[in-house]
This record gives C-alpha cells, sequence and structure tokens, in this order.
C-alpha cells in the first residue's frame, strides 16, 4: 500500500515515523512541513492508496480528484474536517480511534480550572508587570462541574473531578444512564447545567447541532462567578458574547484551548486578565500524540467504510 502522511507533527516525529516505515516502507511524508489544503493537498495525495491526515480538510471534490486513495488513517480524534459522507458513497474506509487522547484533554482540563479559580493568569500579568500582591481564589475542590457531552473525555473526566469531592452535572443528547449511576453523576437538562454550574466544560463534536451551542442568551444563563473551559472545539461558543462577559464582569473567567478561528487575532479578548488561552494543545502530550500516531498507523489496516452504524458515524453528531 503506497501511503502518503500528510499531517506535518506526524512527518517529524522520530518515533511515530519509523513505526510506519517499519510497517510500510517508501511512504512519502510533509517533510516541507507546509498547511496542505485543496489542489496542494490533493497533488500530495496523488499517486497513493492511503493516507494519514489530521487537521486537512477531506471532502468530496478531493475524494472525487483521488479514485486511487482508499484509505485515510485519522491521526486525531476530530472528524469535523472529514466529510464521512463523501467516504460512504465512494466507498473509502476511515480508520479512527475515538477517545485515544482523552486523558491529555482531561488532565489540561483541570489545569485550566485550576488555574482560572486560583486567579493564575492575573497574578502571573500583575508579577510580569511588576507587581506584587496576594489575590484570593478559590478551591476547586467541592465545586459544581458541568460536563457538557459525557462522551470519551467526559467519562474521563468525570472520575477525576470527583477525586476533588466535586459535584459532577452531565448533559448529553445520548443516554449513559448506566455510567452516570455508577460515577455519582446527575443528568440534566443544558440550560440547567448552566445555571447550577461553578464550572462549565465542553467536550462535543462540531456540527450543525452543536455549532454556537452557548449562544449569547444560553451564555447570559451562567452565574458572574462561573468559569467557563472549552477544549473541544472552536465553533461551540460565541466568542464574541463571552469576550462582552468577560470583560463587564458577568462571567468569572474563560479557558480556551479552541478558538473560532486558528490562529485567533482579536487581541482585545486574548489580553483579558480573566481568559487562560493556549494554543489547541488538548491533545498534544507526549503519551497522546504516540497513541494517536499509532492509532493512526494502525487504522491503515483496520480501516471500515464510515456508515450509520459505526462509531465514527455516531461520533462525528450524524444521525
Amino acid at each position: 500500500m503506497r501511503v502518503a502522511v500528510a499531517s506535518r507533527s506526524f512527518s517529524k516525529h522520530p518515533v511515530l515515523r519509523a513505526e510506519l516505515l517499519e510497517r510500510f516502507p517508501g511512504a512519502t511524508f510533509n517533510d516541507a512541513g507546509t498547511s496542505l489544503a485543496g489542489r496542494e493537498l490533493i497533488a500530495f495525495l496523488k499517486g497513493h492508496d492511503a493516507a494519514v491526515t489530521a487537521l486537512e480538510r477531506l471532502d468530496d471534490a478531493l475524494f472525487a480528484a483521488l479514485p486511487d486513495l482508499r484509505v485515510i488513517g485519522k491521526y486525531g480524534v476530530g472528524l469535523d474536517m472529514i466529510d464521512l459522507d463523501a467516504m460512504r458513497r465512494r466507498g473509502v474506509r476511515l480508520g479512527w480511534t475515538g477517545g485515544v487522547n482523552r486523558r491529555s484533554v482531561s488532565e489540561l482540563v483541570i489545569c485550566m480550572a485550576i488555574a482560572l479559580l486560583r486567579l493564575v493568569p492575573k497574578g502571573n500579568l500583575e508579577v510580569r508587570a511588576g507587581g506584587w500582591r496576594q489575590l484570593q481564589g478559590r478551591y476547586l475542590s467541592g465545586r459544581t462541574v458541568g460536563i457538557v457531552g459525557c462522551g470519551h473525555i467526559g467519562q474521563d473526566l468525570a472520575p477525576l473531578l470527583k477525586a476533588f469531592d466535586c459535584r459532577v452535572l452531565a448533559h448529553d443528547i445520548r443516554d449513559f444512564a448506566e455510567f452516570h449511576a455508577a460515577n455519582g453523576i446527575e443528568a440534566v437538562g443544558l440550560d440547567e447545567l448552566l445555571t447550577r454550574s461553578d464550572i462549565v466544560t465542553l467536550h462535543l463534536p462540531l456540527d450543525p447541532s452543536t455549532t454556537n451551542i452557548l449562544s449569547a442568551e444560553r451564555l447570559a444563563r451562567l452565574r458572574p462567578d462561573a468559569i467557563l473551559i472549552n477544549c473541544a472545539r472552536g465553533g461551540l461558543v460565541d466568542e464574541a458574547a463571552l469576550k462582552a462577559m468577560l470583560m463587564d464582569g458577568r462571567l468569572a473567567g474563560a479557558g480556551l484551548d479552541v478558538f473560532n478561528g486558528e490562529p485567533p487575532d482579536d487581541r482585545e479578548l486574548l489580553n483579558l486578565p480573566n481568559l487562560l488561552a493556549t494554543p489547541h494543545i488538548g491533545g498534544s502530550a507526549e503519551e497522546a500524540v504516540l497513541a494517536m500516531g499509532r492509532a493512526a498507523i494502525a487504522g491503515l489496516t483496520e480501516a471500515v467504510v464510515p456508515g450509520p452504524e459505526s462509531e465514527a458515524w455516531r461520533a462525528a453528531g450524524l444521525r
């Protein structure tokens, strides 16, 4: 099988590169380190049977232009950049493993929650500017945390929060009654979760049903002392409304690992002392990168055509 690796980070990872070459000698890598899209991506993948992709957009036009491309090994868990219906119609197989980076994301959420509650971003800015005063923050312990999306990451995060004696609320369109009962989690509607939670953390795919799910109207349901964390996907939150709430003191803080446009260019938002911003690193712990890469390699031979019966189809919100 002729394999092309479009992902820049996979291409430059020595361990993943060696392990792929051991199974598929002669694989082509994106050694130029460029972000491939459109015609450039098609040109790079041309002449290959399979590809390892990450954030590259794979649409119907691409699959139409590459009839020899029969397998995609997905590096990472996000599926919003892949047209799964086009893959199904054209019989292209997908190797994808859900939740492979869940612990990496869960730990970043806890990191952000503690940092924001203890006013770490604000204190860091003040010390760097020559200030020195004690800021009084709050514990994570004993807080009420609302998890929006109780899939792989939500189910990994909830027990970790229980170790901090947190009350955990969860909202999901799917029924996870057995998991909720086993872990002492209260399933509630989205609006109730927003009004009751000290911390709200998002773990949803980006699809038509979740785009702007935290609209200005929904954000207004959060208490002024609450914190919002988004380590899922940009596009879930009305960023303009969120910025206004942070500036006006209608929300205590926000942790954003993802933005509507990446990299973000709203300097006014990024410079707020009650915002903790990171460059989409939720799944980028060393251990998670290896796990995602190895899952992509395995996916090249274990791939299936995505359809309504597949986990990828459900994870992408296609119902």
